[in-house]
């Protein structure tokens, strides 16, 4: 008898641990899977979920719907690779002296920073990115000390140096050199008898190859550029920059949805065991657009509506693969852009001529490269299947503050100085948003606080012609408020003046003393 009940309470306790080891194969809540799904230049009215424009984007509409829709969502710049340097660091991008737009540059975060993936290995994630990177490649030694970076050995500094376990990307932008896949550190599919050659200023040396450019051979092109898109021309699309060599691991354009999908689904399966963080950052809108034949005139729009198409099926088809794996249940998805839309940037490609009753800035003023709002105000989206509530939040909130909540969702303590912990609201949607922050566009900045917005003076354009984009440049402050007037069309910075001293005192603490001599600023 005694053998029996033995024999029994043996075999009870293997099952307890079958069973057991089999409801913790996902893991428990306090090591939830993290993704951000990143899109390029997407503007706050071309998400459906946002009732602004005429665009249908149903697999983004329910992480919103299901999810919490921030309505006053910010990326903390105006421009990409600033506001990539924030959201990952957790710091304003101005605080990095003349960080800018990256065009084949070295690293621009520093190895020794703390960054989201880098936070996160603390808990033994799994970390990656899957799509486009543009923070700048290489320690800017280059080759020879040229500042070249070399393409044809390991690359580092990149994103695995920063704390990503696996990095499959793109340098740059798609409309940039080189055209290939980097993997990492490594390019795809090089042949070392065909070596890469960049540059971005020598069109002679290019020349002198007998490769052609748009600028010399428009005939070649099946894209036509409009402004600086004239370099090497690759697969018909005209670039920015000059390239030889590597024609084994150029990548397709027309493809490349289908690939960064791909390589996101195989990440996610690869470490479906494990609690893990993907960063998903998608090409699309950015130009070129390149949308895949299948897709090409659904939106009725040209290919910039066809590229938001495509890339809004792209996530409900990494969604299909999250539940199929069962990781719903355990997954936190941010959803957000990297700046504000634009249409025109640099190719024609009907995104003017077609654009219709669509509003990409949803009624807000300005757009990519600008102060004003449309050029940070983005889509901002949290979701959590049974975790997160349906709700829409009208608090402030940025992507700088990404990595404060994150390191509180996993029970770490350590905090970045601009970011705050907005956890609760994220999952919540429970206490106060931002009650102020500062805007960034190529440098310069703004200051918003509750619902006011103060824009400096800054020399320069007004309107950038290239791009028909009102920049926010004046010789004079501007105030808005928001509240009642959204649209930032009635400047009150002669009728408020308490509040528009108000607003530079708070601009200058954070700023710093040197913005005290910007020209009529008066702080007594």
């Amino acid at each position: 008898m005694m053998n029996f009940n033995y024999a029994k309470s043996f075999i009870i306790s293997i099952l307890i641990f079958i069973l057991g080891c089999e409801s913790n194969k996902n893991y428990s809540n306090n090591d939830p899977n993290i993704i951000i799904i990143y899109t390029d230049d997407l503007g706050y009215g071309d998400v459906s979920a946002y009732q602004k424009g005429t665009l249908k984007t149903p697999n983004i509409d329910k992480l919103a719907n299901e999810g919490i829709r921030f309505n006053f969502g910010y990326a903390s710049s105006a421009t990409c690779s600033p506001s990539r340097y924030a959201l990952l660091t957790g710091k304003y991008p101005w605080r990095k002296d003349g960080l800018r737009v990256i065009t084949g540059g070295s690293l621009v975060i520093d190895t020794t920073e703390m960054t989201i993936p880098k936070l996160l290995k603390r808990k033994n994630y799994r970390t990656g990115i899957v799509g486009k990177w543009h923070l700048g490649l290489g320690s800017g030694d280059g080759v020879a000390g040229s500042g070249i970076i070399d393409y044809n050995s390991t690359i580092s500094p990149g994103p695995n140096e920063v704390g990503f376990d696996y990095s499959h990307i793109m340098a740059d932008t798609q409309d940039r050199v080189p055209t290939v896949y980097i993997e990492n550190g490594d390019v795809v599919n090089l042949d070392p008898n065909d070596p890469i050659e960049v540059n971005f200023f020598h069109q002679k040396k290019h020349d002198d190859y007998g490769l052609p450019t748009g600028l010399k051979n428009p005939e070649l092109t099946t894209m036509k550029w409009h402004h600086g898109h004239n370099g090497s021309i690759i697969n018909g699309v005209p670039r920015i920059g000059y390239m030889k060599g590597g024609n084994n691991a150029l990548w397709s354009d027309i493809d490349m949805a289908d690939h960064f999908l791909q390589k996101a689904k195989e990440y996610i399966k690869r470490n479906k065991e494990n609690p893990f963080f993907l960063f998903y950052t998608l090409q699309q809108p950015h130009v070129p657009r390149t949308p895949h034949p299948r897709f090409e005139g659904l939106s009725g729009m040209g290919p910039r509506g066809d590229v938001i198409i495509e890339a809004d099926w792209a996530i409900g088809e990494l969604y299909k693969t999250l539940e199929s794996e069962n990781l719903l249940d355990n997954t936190l998805i941010i959803f957000s852009s990297d700046n504000g839309p634009v249409l025109n940037d640099g190719y024609y490609d009907d995104a003017v001529e077609k654009l219709g009753d669509h509003t990409p800035k949803g009624g807000l003023r300005g757009g990519k490269y600008s102060l004003f709002e449309a050029g940070t105000r983005v889509p901002f989206i949290s979701y959590w299947k049974g975790k997160i509530k349906p709700g829409i939040s009208n608090e402030m909130i940025s992507q700088i503050d990404l990595l404060n909540s994150i390191s509180k969702l996993v029970g770490l303590d350590y905090r970045s100085k601009d970011g705050i912990d907005f956890l609760d609201l994220i999952l919540n949607n429970k206490g106060k948003g931002r009650e102020e922050l500062i805007l960034e566009a190529s440098t310069r900045t703004a200051y918003r606080k509750g619902d006011w917005v103060m824009i400096p003076p800054y020399k320069g354009q007004s309107i950038a012609k290239n791009v028909n984009i009102e920049l926010g440049n004046s010789l004079e402050f501007k105030l808005y408020n928001l509240k009642d007037d959204p649209s930032q069309k009635n400047d009150l910075s002669k009728i408020e003046d308490k509040k528009l001293k108000e607003m530079i005192k708070g601009f200058v603490k954070i700023r710093g003393k040197e913005f005290t001599n910007i020209k009529n600023l008066v702080l007594e």
